[in-house]
């Protein structure tokens, strides 16, 4: 996502396209679910489009959430994140791995903060960073939608680019 391009500073989730769109020569929002703003130094926001309510977390980098959870990683942080996923209406995270026949799942406590969803809810962008979104939409109570991500390049005031996956 761009800073400065009208077009890609907001991203879609449901095509995995710019938020923005040309649309009789004026710019129109298409499908808004994040978009990186300059405010605060940098942020991820949610929860912009009408009736949209939104919660992002912040779970830390893949050291700190391996740390947490006391799986092993021989994969540089890549097996926290690719773990998480749905597990019914629960976030889980790898627990145990060793034996490849018997994976274990645990509970993600931090997933209890996405339930405190609002209007244009943020986080601070920082590199490396693994993020839970969840959005939801005040007036259609059948929309749903959860996404992780990681920040895996940041240049301030001028791009973020994530690695992101429906959950």
């Amino acid at each position: 996502m761009y800073a400065i391009d009208p077009l890609s500073r907001n991203l879609c989730f449901t095509d995995g396209k710019e938020g923005m769109a040309f649309v009789n020569n004026k710019w129109e929002n298409r499908c808004s679910d994040l978009s990186y703003t300059l405010a605060g130094n940098g942020s991820l926001v949610s929860g912009i489009e009408l009736n949209r309510v939104a919660a992002i977390v912040d779970l830390g980098t893949p050291s700190d959430l391996r740390g947490r959870y006391g799986y092993d990683d021989a994969e540089n942080g890549g097996v926290g994140f690719a773990s998480l996923r749905l597990d019914g209406d629960k976030i889980v995270v790898l627990q145990d791995n060793s034996d490849p026949v018997k994976v274990t799942w645990q509970l993600l406590k931090e997933a209890s903060q996405l339930a405190e969803v609002k209007s244009s809810a943020n986080a601070t962008i920082k590199l490396g960073h693994i993020y839970l979104v969840r959005i939801a939409d005040s007036r259609d109570k059948s929309f749903l939608t959860t996404v992780k991500l990681m920040v895996i390049a940041y240049r301030p005031d001028e791009a973020v680019t994530l690695r992101w996956e429906l959950l």
